[in-house]
């Protein structure tokens, strides 16, 4: 990734700005949103993000400010891509790693050439259901805040479109794997969905966004650098004129 903490160009955060940010593990995208609203007081900006990442995923995320988060809606709509890394012959409720392993499968049967075959399964329009740990709301309520009080999720399915995927690494049970899909993937769902279509379990260990549209994860600014940058007065934080 390109360093750009110490090169910024002139912003006009009013006028309305799309910042690339690598979104840090364990953050949420509010987090992240946060950081810069606070960081543009007392201004009283309005800052969102086009397209969620969890807390455990890292990479491009794409914030918006001032006139520009009008367009939110078009750049969430982009096509993503992701690299990330599955864990094979084990299951956990969140789908990832925020969750306990709650059941184990046995990896004896399971070949490079499955694994490999079991891809085409998922290419092109396919129908998925999110995670009960997910930010969806249903009945004003996020799944998660349902899922993590043990109470039953009414989940939908949606149908989502896999352009591209890729398996780079078969290490069991790791197993590394690049995706190009359409907004609405949950792509925990996808590595969930592909440990049972080989009669197994799997969950998502690691995940990064690389791409949304045409914009990409090497042009994307530390989020910290970024807000150093703003706190030090030397960007425009005032309407022209």
């Amino acid at each position: 990734m390109s360093d750009k903490n110490s090169i910024f160009p002139d912003f006009n955060f009013p006028e309305g700005e799309l910042l690339l940010i690598n979104k840090p593990y364990n953050w949420t995208s509010f987090d992240v949103v946060g950081k810069i609203r606070n960081s543009l007081k007392p201004l009283k900006l309005k800052v969102g993000h086009a397209g969620t990442l969890d807390p455990l995923a890292t990479g491009l995320l794409i914030i918006c400010t001032g006139k520009l988060t009008k367009q939110i809606d078009t750049f969430q709509a982009e096509e993503k891509e992701y690299t990330g890394t599955m864990v094979l012959g084990a299951t956990t409720p969140s789908y990832d790693l925020e969750t306990e392993v709650d059941q184990e499968f046995p990896l004896e049967n399971i070949s490079a050439e499955k694994i490999k075959g079991n891809v085409k399964l998922f290419l092109g329009e396919i129908s998925q259901f999110p995670p009960a740990h997910s930010a969806i709301k249903i009945n004003g309520e996020r799944l998660y805040e349902k899922a993590r009080r043990g109470e039953e999720v009414e989940r939908r399915a949606r149908q989502v479109t896999i352009s591209e995927f890729e398996i780079t690494r078969i290490e069991l049970p790791e197993i590394d794997f690049r995706v190009v899909c359409s907004k609405g993937t949950y792509i925990r769902s996808l590595v969930h969905d592909f440990g049972t279509a080989l009669n197994n379990g799997a969950f998502l260990s690691k995940l990064t966004r690389t791409r949304s549209g045409n914009f990409h994860l090497k042009d994307a600014y530390e989020v910290m650098g970024l807000v150093n940058h703003i706190r030090s007065g030397k960007t425009q934080t005032e309407p022209a004129g």
